[in-house]
């Protein structure tokens, strides 16, 4: 009688890591899914968006070719 060995190849082997990446990257995100999002407005900063100041606007002509 002939016995069948498994035999592990590359690409069994890639295919398999590649599987196990996949579910520990969908559990990570299930799992940060279901915790509460910190909505807490002590810890934002207030933000009045992007403003160009002396020294960007420094930059900006410096870097003009």
């Amino acid at each position: 009688m002939t016995e069948k060995k498994a035999k592990l190849s590359r690409r069994n082997f890639l295919l398999t890591a590649g599987v196990a990446g996949a579910a520990g990257v969908a559990s990570i995100a299930a799992k940060s899914s279901l915790q509460p999002a910190d909505t807490s407005s002590k810890d934002k900063r207030a933000t009045r968006g992007y403003q160009a100041s002396e020294h960007i606007n420094n930059y900006y002509r410096t870097t003009k070719v």
